[in-house]
């Protein structure tokens, strides 16, 4: 019996469907090969970055007049950019941390794997872990995180930084006697051992007292910090430690170990190493301070950040007189890498630069 043109025509087609389907589930066709361009890199994150607002973003925010804190834009704009963002994650370990399956998984400096223990005595005696009622009741926080960069010196950026709700200032840099350059005002200072300011004078009066733990020995080190235990060894450090914190226990907190691991693993793309500190893939402080600023601070902006190589005789940072021409290869750090996330951030416009040091004229 012969068949019909048309039915030899249908026959034919779906032989040619069942062919093509099966070519291109064994992997042997890419999107790239059916003329698709992804919109996103590697890392996740828009290729296009602009600056510009989605649509949505623009109804939401038109009408706030200028200078008003605007809800929610950092997390937005944030996730316009990179739609894996999650606002899920508090800037401190408080007593249901262990809720937090991510951190769970992981050894520090990525999580709180074998440390619970010691981290529930911590927080046993700390007992306070949020920024304060006053900063808490807030419906919109401004931050800012002040880099330690020598960029920061003779720009009379004090006053602009004070106006914060939230500053955050890193390890060891001074105050006294920078004011009119860095600001007065320290809501925060995040450190870990051999960061710590030294010179219990150099202290702020007040400000909160935030480690971050990349090792298992810093929580060991901030529970003499805590308790005002006598240091009695300093073995297992990199280098010199602070041996007293001049705070009360009230004012100490853990940060939240999952912002180091979203800046490493998802943001930058350093290497996962089997989820262990390994060469090049842990972020720098500052990088896990914007993290943490992003899950928690509703406008986000920066200052002292970048370093200009071009520049070797350069002050490194703002407080003291070694020069650009010193920093050499870190073991831990992963630098240019580090600047490609951040220049993401500020060419989309999710945070301020407002020393210009991150992308220069290139943002």
């Amino acid at each position: 019996m012969r068949m019909k043109p048309s039915r030899n025509l249908l026959l034919g087609l779906c032989s040619m469907l069942a062919l093509g389907f099966l070519y291109y589930s064994s992997g042997r066709i890419s999107l790239q090969g059916w003329g698709h361009k992804s919109l996103y890199d590697k890392q996740g994150f828009l290729l296009k970055l602009d600056g510009s607002l989605p649509l949505e973003l623009i109804y939401k925010y038109g009408n706030l007049s200028e200078g008003a804190c605007k809800p929610g834009f950092a997390a937005a704009k944030m996730t316009a950019i990179y739609p894996k963002f999650t606002k899920l994650a508090p800037m401190f370990l408080d007593s249901n941390y262990k809720r937090f399956s991510k951190i769970g998984d992981h050894s520090p400096p990525f999580g709180v794997k074998s440390q619970e223990k010691i981290i529930d005595i911590l927080l046993s005696a700390t007992k306070s872990y949020s920024l304060g009622e006053e900063l808490d009741s807030m419906s919109c926080k401004t931050c800012v995180v002040v880099g330690n960069g020598g960029i920061l010196a003779n720009k009379s950026l004090g006053h602009r930084i004070d106006q914060f709700d939230v500053v955050v200032r890193l390890n060891e840099a001074p105050v006294k006697g920078f004011e009119k350059d860095v600001g007065s005002k320290t809501t925060m200072r995040i450190t870990y051992p051999e960061g710590a300011i030294q010179k219990t004078e150099r202290y702020e009066t007040q400000s909160l007292f935030v480690l971050s733990a990349f090792k298992a020995l810093d929580l060991k080190w901030l529970r003499h910090m805590v308790f005002n235990q006598r240091l009695r060894s300093t073995d297992g450090f990199w280098k010199s430690v602070a041996r007293h914190v001049p705070r009360e226990p009230s004012d100490m907190r853990i940060l939240n170990p999952y912002f180091i691991q979203e800046a490493s693993f998802k943001l930058i793309g350093l290497p996962y190493n089997s989820g262990q500190m390994g060469r090049g893939n842990i972020p720098t402080l500052g990088a896990v301070a914007i993290t943490m600023a992003l899950h928690n601070c509703d406008e986000v902006a920066v200052a002292g950040f970048g370093y200009n190589m071009s520049t070797p005789h350069a002050p490194l940072h703002y407080y003291e007189r070694i020069r650009m021409s010193a920093i050499k290869e870190s073991w831990t750090h992963n630098i240019s890498k580090e600047k490609e996330f951040l220049v993401k951030l500020v060419k989309a416009g999710v945070i301020q630069d407002w020393t210009n040091g991150i992308c220069g004229a290139g943002c």
